[in-house]
Formats: C-alpha cells, sequence, structure tokens
C-alpha cells in the first residue's frame, strides 16, 4: 500500500521547486524527503520527476500523478475532518482566495474572525483578480462576486449586493446632472473590462428594464481603481455597495439617477468537488453566510 506521508512529501517537492524548500516546509531534512520520493518512484516503477543540478521537473507520467495525489490527500484530509466534525474546535489548514477588492474589505476580517474562533486552525489568504486554481493551488474555498463561470467546482451561494451608479460631482457639475437614460449614456463612462461599447441592463421604479449602451472612456480590473477613477471626475462607475459607504458620506461621490436599479451581484463560495466537504470548509461557509 503506498504511503500518504510520502505521497505528501511528493507533493510538496513540487510545489516548493525543490528537496530544499520542501524539506523546510514539510518540517524535516532534505535527506528524509529524497529518501521518500525515491521509494515512492520504486514502488510505482516509474520516474516521477528529472533532477538536475539547477531544476526539478516532472515527467509525463509526473504530472498526471501530482494532481492524483493533491485531489487524495484533500480527500484524505477532509474526510479526518468529517470524522472529527462533531468536535467544537477546529485544527489543521484553512488556505483561502477571494478577489483583491472583496478580500481586502469583506473576506479577510471575516477570515481574521473565525481564526480568532478556532485559534488552532492555521489560516492562509490568497488575494487575486484572477480565477484560481483551487486544485493545483492547494486552496480549500474561493469567494466569487458576481455570475460564475461553468466549473468542476462545488459552489454555495453566500450572499448578494447592489451596484450603485455613481460620479463625482465635479464631473457633474460640468456635465450636468442626467435626467434621462439618453443623458446618462452620453456622459463619460467608466468600465471594468476593456472594450469600446459597455452594456448595462437598469430596472425603473415601475419594474420596466431597459437597455444601456456606453463608450467607456477608461477601464480598470480592480474596483478600487474604478474608484479612484470616478473620485477624479474621469466618468461615471457602476461600483459595488460595499465600497461606497465612505466616499457617499464625503461627498466625493454622488449616486447617479438612483431611481434606476442595476441587477444584484450574487457571492460565492467555491470548493473543489471531493467526495468529503472538510468540517473547516463547511464551517467557514456558514460563518461568512450567518456571522456565527
Amino acid at each position: 500500500m503506498i504511503n500518504l506521508n510520502r505521497l505528501s512529501m511528493f507533493v510538496a517537492v513540487v510545489d516548493a521547486g525543490s528537496f530544499t524548500a520542501a524539506a523546510d516546509a514539510l518540517g524535516t531534512t532534505k535527506a528524509v524527503v529524497s529518501f521518500n520520493v525515491k521509494q515512492l518512484e520504486q514502488e510505482l516503477g516509474v520516474a516521477l520527476l528529472t533532477r538536475s543540478t539547477r531544476r526539478l521537473a516532472l515527467t509525463q507520467a509526473g504530472e498526471g500523478f501530482h494532481a492524483d495525489c493533491v485531489r487524495l490527500l484533500q480527500d484524505a484530509d477532509a474526510a479526518v475532518d468529517q470524522a472529527r466534525s462533531g468536535q467544537a474546535a477546529l485544527s489543521g489548514s484553512l488556505r483561502v482566495t477571494a478577489s483583491v477588492d472583496y478580500g481586502n474589505r469583506v473576506v479577510v476580517p471575516a477570515l481574521a474572525a473565525f481564526a480568532r474562533l478556532h485559534p488552532a486552525l492555521r489560516v492562509g489568504y490568497q488575494a487575486s483578480s484572477t480565477q484560481a486554481d483551487l486544485i493545483g493551488e492547494r486552496l480549500d474555498v474561493a469567494i466569487r462576486v458576481g455570475a460564475l463561470a461553468d466549473s468542476s467546482y462545488r459552489a454555495t451561494r453566500i450572499g448578494e449586493f447592489r451596484l450603485l451608479l455613481v460620479a463625482s460631482p465635479a464631473l457633474l457639475a460640468e456635465h450636468g446632472a442626467p435626467r434621462s437614460l439618453q443623458a446618462l449614456a452620453a456622459l463619460p463612462w467608466l468600465a471594468n473590462r476593456p472594450g469600446r461599447i459597455d452594456h448595462w441592463r437598469l430596472t425603473d421604479s415601475k419594474g420596466r428594464d431597459h437597455a444601456l449602451r456606453v463608450a467607456p472612456v477608461a477601464h480598470a480590473d480592480t474596483a478600487s481603481a474604478l474608484l479612484a477613477f470616478a473620485e477624479a471626475g474621469c466618468g461615471v462607475a457602476a461600483l459595488p455597495d460595499w465600497l461606497l459607504e465612505e466616499p457617499l458620506a464625503r461627498g466625493t461621490l454622488q449616486r447617479v439617477m438612483p431611481s434606476y436599479t442595476l441587477p444584484r451581484q450574487p457571492v460565492h463560495a467555491v470548493y473543489p468537488d471531493t467526495r468529503h466537504v472538510s468540517a473547516k470548509v463547511r464551517r467557514f461557509i456558514d460563518f461568512l453566510r450567518t456571522g456565527k
């Protein structure tokens, strides 16, 4: 029977990029790690790594085996967590990723509060504006805002937020506050993706939907960057309500045509589709959803 510790050491070597770095991460010696990886290759009858004085590389067999090992180790961790789920204390590690702005504003404070409730749990956080590979990067859960792309991951909806149309007082003084959708479309706009035309769906106070086509003058891939553009008077922006409390209170931004609303944006917790969802993941998702 294959030893799970050897699988863990093999994965650590691949993730760390060297036997020395893997040994440091595991709290053991390079000799122990090297011996166990060699034993694993002998038991399998295939080479998993090619070694040189400068670098390690996975063989073709090693590439597929590494991905399978990551999933197997996650399943093993989840099974252990499931068996311990009746215990109040959580232990081990919990690795979370989220987009930069939502993560800093919402996820990190929640993760810090969760860590205080479970002092034996080691938490890690990774901010990213891209869709992380949960399996390859050994992440337990990703918090994603907006519509989800199709994937092999599982997802649980944990909340939603509003997008508000805002602009600086200077921009509205220069162009005039819009009183129609045509006037709104004629204003300079900001976008969260590049493109000549941006499409928005607005709903009026009577529940009627309206399509709005605008030509962005600038774009950025983070909400905080769009916020800075908007406060500088560059254009109208659709920004999340969790980012706007302070700018609206200070008066650096104002609502634009507030009788029109944008579709609410969902927030999901996304996690690997393993046979056992670990207790730490389930309880963190519940904590995000309920605050307790």
